[in-house]
């Protein structure tokens, strides 16, 4: 299925924030700090988009010992394309509502 709606606010939010670490790796927690995207929106849209073939997911060995792994993510090429077309045009509004 092909979407053409235009993501959310929260969506171009989380969308800017992996394009700007591409190609790495983001852990949700770090994300919903960065986006102020919450846990109920965030895990979803991350889950949606990883099965679109967006992103791609796995779980990563913590950097602290006896830490437990984490699951982390980072934006396919499909993935960056996508993240180019919806924030490219929409840079002001993806970092709406993050200064303080």
């Amino acid at each position: 299925m092909t979407r053409t709606r235009r993501p959310s606010p929260a969506a171009q939010r989380l969308l800017a924030a992996l394009l700007a670490t591409s190609p790495g790796w983001r852990h949700g927690y770090d994300l919903t700090k960065a986006t102020r995207v919450g846990a109920g929106t965030l895990y979803p849209l991350l889950d949606r988009w990883a099965r679109d073939g967006l992103l791609e997911s796995e779980w990563l060995p913590s950097e602290t010992p006896g830490r437990p792994a984490r699951h982390a993510y980072r934006l396919t090429s499909k993935g960056m394309a996508f993240a180019h077309q919806w924030t490219a045009d929409a840079a002001p509004c993806a970092h709406q509502g993050l200064a303080t």
